[in-house]
């Protein structure tokens, strides 16, 4: 264990007085240990960031955070095995799953350094001699708070658009991928254009220095991605100062399968829907809603597909999923499971294997539930693990009220050959993404979010640079 990370806050490495450990959860084994944050550290992070974004030029020069992005996306790349082999291992997630992760990150900080060279700024004479024009300016500081299922591009994804708006970070990750954090930190304290203080950065295990990033008056903005229940929560911490905020938070996504849909190819995209990243995701497939013509051949299909994932390490070629981010998650979807038998049927099992040889690790095997009923827990809790409600419809009115049925409206799927009724269903469907014939695919330029308490705001697009931005509106009479 001769790995130890630190901290990056005002350009230095830091220290905390707590250090913590970081275990792979495939095996419980120790992988290094960390400086555990905490309020010292937010508290300090949040100074660096506003004296950076007062004293030095970063928020009024795009080509210089242009140029910073850019650079940070080539030093991603430069490290591109190691963030994978890292992820696989600290988090769990097979190496396909951290690849994708990867994939989907270095774009992404492409895109938001030419976004920062843009702008959409208005300007026009509204009446004989009277000129108005907005001006787009960024917000100050902002806070971000990311989760540990995909603390790289789920980190990058936030502070990506408030960089390239002109915002300082103050920026929190979690204590289950310290070591991955910790690597981040590295790309970015590598990244020689950005100026020191721009970004800070803390990984923290406990509680004291996120509520004062959502709560202190210093912090302009905020951008958290994680569970509902935490939201609603930092929404109350940050009330008294009324922060603006983006909150990508719980989903339930529905995957509607009708009569004429393909099922060679929706069978294996669902089941990756269930278990990428192990099913600790919020756009996870979790409610499979068939057509009832297809119902019985889906089900069979998807009992065989699931019972034969192949669990295992995550930087193991040979695993289809690896194991959970800890035990106690793990135990705690198997405990969901066998509650849901009380009222559901338990098409495949799944959960906490009784093997031997998966005793050390955190693991938790893929699950089918048949459900009927739209207002059982297992419809509408986010299990956040490899589970999947089975639902059977008769029609497309039937289809859009069950995939409503919840409170959460962050992603949904819908399969069909016919081409217009993916657009008739999902103008109808409550969600912020909505795929057709397919699943999991994100695109830089387009927003994602939430509807209902899936979220509030947008990241990804032009949307997500406004997200840490202010409009100033100008009125200059011209005297006559």
């Amino acid at each position: 264990m001769s790995v130890h990370a630190r901290n990056f806050i005002n350009g230095e490495w830091v220290d905390s007085p707590t250090v913590g450990t970081s275990s792979a959860p495939a095996t419980g084994l120790p992988l290094g240990t960390f400086a555990d944050g905490g309020a010292s550290e937010a508290r300090t992070s949040i100074d660096a960031a506003r004296a950076a974004f007062t004293d030095t030029e970063w928020s009024r020069n795009r080509e210089l955070r242009a140029r910073a992005l850019w650079e940070m996306a080539e030093q991603m790349e430069a490290r591109y095995l190691e963030l994978v082999t890292l992820l696989a291992r600290e988090n769990g997630k097979t190496l396909d799953d951290a690849r994708f992760e990867i994939d989907l990150t270095i774009p992404k900080l492409r895109y938001y350094a030419a976004l920062a060279l843009t702008d959409r700024s208005e300007a026009g004479e509204v009446k004989p001699g009277m000129y108005s024009m907005t001006l787009h300016e960024p917000a100050g500081v902002a806070a971000v708070i990311a989760p540990w299922n995909s603390p790289v591009v789920l980190a990058v994804r936030s502070f990506a658009p408030a960089l390239a708006a002109g915002c300082t970070v103050a920026m929190k990750l979690p204590a289950q991928t310290a070591l991955t954090n910790a690597l981040l930190y590295e790309i970015i304290a590598d990244t020689t254009s950005l100026p020191a203080g721009v970004m800070n950065m803390f990984t923290e295990s406990g509680n004291s220095g996120a509520p004062l990033l959502t709560s202190d008056p210093g912090v302009d903005v905020l951008s958290y991605t994680g569970s509902t229940g935490v939201g609603r929560a930092i929404m109350a911490q940050a009330a008294d100062t009324l922060k603006s905020m983006s909150l990508e938070l719980g989903g339930k996504s529905p995957m509607i399968v009708f009569d004429d849909a393909d099922l060679d190819a929706v069978v294996p995209v669902l089941t990756k829907a269930i278990t990428t990243f192990t099913g600790q995701f919020c756009m996870t497939g979790s409610r499979i809603l068939a057509q009832r013509g297809i119902a019985d051949e889906l089900r069979t299909r998807l009992i065989a597909s699931l019972s034969a994932v192949r669990i295992g390490p995550g930087d193991d070629p040979a695993s289809d999923m690896g194991p959970m981010i800890d035990k106690p998650n793990a135990k705690r979807v198997d405990d969901t499971i066998a509650a849901a038998a009380d009222y559901a049927t338990i098409l495949v099992r799944g959960g906490v294997p009784t093997e031997a040889e998966y005793a050390v690790g955190a693991y938790c095997r893929p699950a089918l539930i048949e459900v009927v009923d739209t207002s059982t827990d297992i419809v509408q809790k986010e299990v956040f693990g490899p589970v999947a409600t089975f639902e059977v419809f008769d029609t497309e009115a039937e289809a859009i009220v069950r995939a409503n049925a919840t409170e959460y409206g962050l992603a949904a799927s819908i399969w069909t050959r016919d081409v217009d009724r993916p657009l008739r269903v999902g103008r109808e469907v409550q969600a912020g993404t909505v795929w057709t014939n397919t699943w999991g695919i994100v695109h830089d330029q387009f927003e994602e979010g939430g509807y209902k308490q899936s979220g509030l705001g947008r990241l990804n697009g032009v949307r997500a640079l406004e997200e840490f931005q202010e409009i100033k509106h100008f009125i200059h009479p011209i005297a006559p």
